[in-house]
């Protein structure tokens, strides 16, 4: 067996389905089946598909989502800016003419159309600004719909305690659930963890992962705008809305980390700060974050992430160091490597585009009524993302259990609409409160 050509990008839409759908590389995509909730019934049963968020992702993930087959229209929209809502409709009308159906009423906007866009579908895409994935996870399964989730999940300990309880309803209820981890989906990271698991490198002794990139621009408020309206349109820099970039970008490495060593760390500390992004369109969030993270083994793993322009350096990287050897994605994801006894190396010319292929599972899942539960990880790698933002904002030492158990709510469950007040608010002069390490509490 030619282990370059297995699983290789260039593989069949069949194969990749077929290796994908219900289980993955360590079993870990794996839901429990239920019995007697799908949306297929007769070959030519259009599957309907509501669009929650329609901003760059959420039009992204919709169009990946109607690439899956002929039977996938998209019949809602909802977003709290119609100006959003009317560009993605137009932009996904223009691709898929005979799968996109969203008439005027059926363009929801406000922040209770979500409830309306879900109940016209069977599966619901939700890809809002983090802070509110929690809320809306909660009303599709309480619903009963199939969903596909962004990532991260949450944005604090509470989100994540209510997406776990949340999708211990989806399984009892037979529901699919996906989330956008997807380099679980990519071919060549499951070859890659596969055989870590299989033994290739030993006993994993630690882990670092990475996300050193460039920054990306606050936005300036517009005339007019309400409190709520500018922190919504500038989500990313509201620790309410994103969770920081540690939990928002540097989740996707984190999640990588979890997937190999299948457990939990037991506590996290680090150090971060605001180094060069100190203007108030910044918002609340750092620019750098370094966490170590212990497992009850003795394992560590070292995560650093920063959003520094200039000539820091720049990787996006994921490493495992055995007792019989190292596993490898160096920056740019066009190696995947082992070293030691059991060596093995692959060389991707074009990377594979697992935005797409992690839907190509979760829709044949729908069809065939195949399990499909990946709440579970998706809730606990974006926990470990969490404590590792609890633990650079305060300077402290920060356990699982404490960070899972404390009052820990930054998102208000009273926003009806862009005139609510928002959690956090500026002073008299327009800045907004920081984490300062040393003093503050862990958020």
């Amino acid at each position: 067996m030619n282990p370059d050509s297995e699983n290789s990008p260039s593989e069949s839409r069949r194969r990749f389905i077929q290796k994908t759908s219900g289980t993955t590389a360590g079993g870990l995509l794996a839901g429990s089946a239920g019995v007697g909730h799908f949306v297929h019934g007769a070959p030519d049963h259009k599957i309907k598909l509501a669009l929650v968020g329609c901003g760059g992702r959420g039009a992204g993930a919709a169009n990946q989502a109607i690439n899956t087959g002929s039977d996938v229209h998209l019949v809602a929209l909802c977003d709290v800016q119609p100006r959003v809502l009317e560009v993605a409709h137009k932009t996904l009308s223009k691709i898929h003419p005979r799968q996109v159906n969203v008439p005027k009423e059926k363009q929801f906007h406000g922040f209770e159309g979500y409830k309306q866009a879900i109940s016209e579908a069977d599966v619901v895409i939700l890809a809002t600004s983090p802070g509110f994935r929690p809320l809306h996870f909660e009303e599709a399964v309480r619903q009963g719909k199939h969903v596909f989730m962004e990532k991260p999940v949450a944005t604090c300990a509470d989100g994540i305690r209510r997406v776990l309880k949340a999708a211990e309803a989806a399984k009892k209820k037979n529901l699919k659930v996906a989330v956008g981890m997807q380099r679980r989906h990519d071919p060549n990271y499951q070859e890659l963890v596969h055989r870590i698991h299989d033994g290739a490198i030993g006993d994993v002794q630690y882990m670092r992962v990475y996300w050193n990139g460039g920054s990306r621009a606050g936005k300036e408020r517009l005339p007019g705008e309400t409190e709520l309206e500018y922190q919504i349109r500038n989500w990313y820099y509201f620790t309410w809305l994103s969770g920081d970039h540690i939990v928002e970008q540097h989740v996707h490495n984190l999640d990588v980390a979890h997937w190999i060593k299948g457990e939990l760390p037991v506590m996290a500390q680090g150090l971060g700060g605001r180094e060069r992004r100190k203007a108030k369109v910044n918002g609340q969030i750092f620019d750098h974050h370094f966490v170590e993270y212990a497992y009850a083994d003795g394992t560590r793993l070292f995560s650093e992430c920063c959003q520094i322009r200039g000539h820091c350096r720049r990787i996006i990287a994921e490493h495992a160091v055995g007792t019989k050897g190292n596993a490898d994605v160096p920056n740019g994801g066009k190696l995947y490597q082992i070293t030691g006894t059991r060596p093995w190396t692959r060389r991707v010319e074009k990377s594979f585009d697992a935005h797409q292929g992690e839907h190509y599972p979760f829709f044949d899942a729908i069809r065939e009524n195949k399990p499909h539960m990946e709440a579970k990880y998706g809730a606990e790698s974006t926990m470990m993302a969490i404590l590792g933002r609890m633990a650079t904002y305060s300077g402290k030492y920060v356990t699982w259990e404490d960070a899972m158990t404390m009052e820990n709510k930054l998102v208000p469950d009273n926003l009806t609409s862009f005139d609510s007040k928002p959690p956090v608010m500026p002073d008299a002069n327009g800045w907004y409160p920081v984490a300062q390490p040393g003093t503050s509490e862990p958020w």
